[in-house]
């Protein structure tokens, strides 16, 4: 029996100097399998393409003076308006600049993406792209922590491997990924498996009793206690949340 293909399937266009990198860990595991189901697609498009110098310059000294150099605007605007007038309804397909100015990238943010028709990824580098063309095209900054990527290839596939295998298809059951950390909340539960007895050690009795009640109990106050040692930011939002639905019933 042939599995039936989406009468739409999720693009990842990405810009990029550096198309030989992708689609690099995307092409393993989860998101491999699932590109190779065709549940989602990868288009890369070379920035260089676009410059219109014999020299093919993407990037310029910054005004005002200062170290590095800064990728030009009206070589990016046409890279994203190519891509822009080859979609046929460009409106549900989002537009992102990896950046560490940006929004944090959360779980939340990643199943936002999942729900529109695709992704435009423009990937930067040397000190970053004109501030005019941010402004133009209105890409949304996200940044995948507080540190800082040599480019922003690095920095893209974090992104597509968080949105793609909330998929419809690429995960198989829909319950693989609804107890992964972060998305009740809540950090993960410890997890265990064969052998029982290993140095020594052996796993918490109750995930041998069969008893799904128990089990589930368990792994639900682990999780709350792992969330207050490790992020107790997020044990705040989360309980926070809970005592406002806790409002809404009453």
């Amino acid at each position: 029996m042939t599995q039936a293909m989406p009468s739409k399937v999720w693009t990842a266009h990405l810009l990029t100097l550096f198309p030989e990198m992708f689609p690099g860990a995307l092409g393993h595991s989860l998101a491999g399998r699932g590109l190779k189901k065709q549940l989602w697609s990868l288009d890369c498009h070379n920035i260089r393409d676009f410059a219109t110098d014999k020299h093919a310059n993407v990037d310029a000294p910054p005004f005002g003076g200062g170290h590095g150099m800064v990728m030009r605007p009206d070589v990016i605007g046409r890279a994203i308006e190519h891509v822009q007038d080859s979609l046929p309804d460009s409106h549900n397909i989002a537009l992102v600049y990896p950046s560490p100015r940006g929004r944090l990238l959360d779980q939340k943010m990643a199943r936002q993406l999942s729900r529109k028709d695709g992704v435009v990824i423009v990937c930067g580098r040397y000190e970053g792209l004109d501030q005019r063309a941010i402004e133009h095209y209105q890409l949304e900054e996200v940044s995948i922590g507080d540190y800082v990527l040599s480019g922003g290839e690095q920095a893209a596939m974090v992104i597509l491997d968080t949105v793609v295998r909330l998929l419809p298809g690429v995960m198989g059951k829909e319950i693989g990924h609804l107890e992964d950390s972060f998305e009740t909340g809540l950090l993960e539960h410890h997890h265990y498996t064969q052998p029982r007895d290993w140095k020594g050690l052996e796993p918490p009795e109750i995930l041998l009793s069969g008893h799904h009640q128990n089990i589930a109990k368990w792994r639900a106050e682990n999780a709350a206690e792992i969330t207050a040692s490790r992020r107790p930011d997020l044990m705040a939002a989360y309980m926070a949340k809970k005592h406002l639905k806790t409002e809404d019933k009453d």
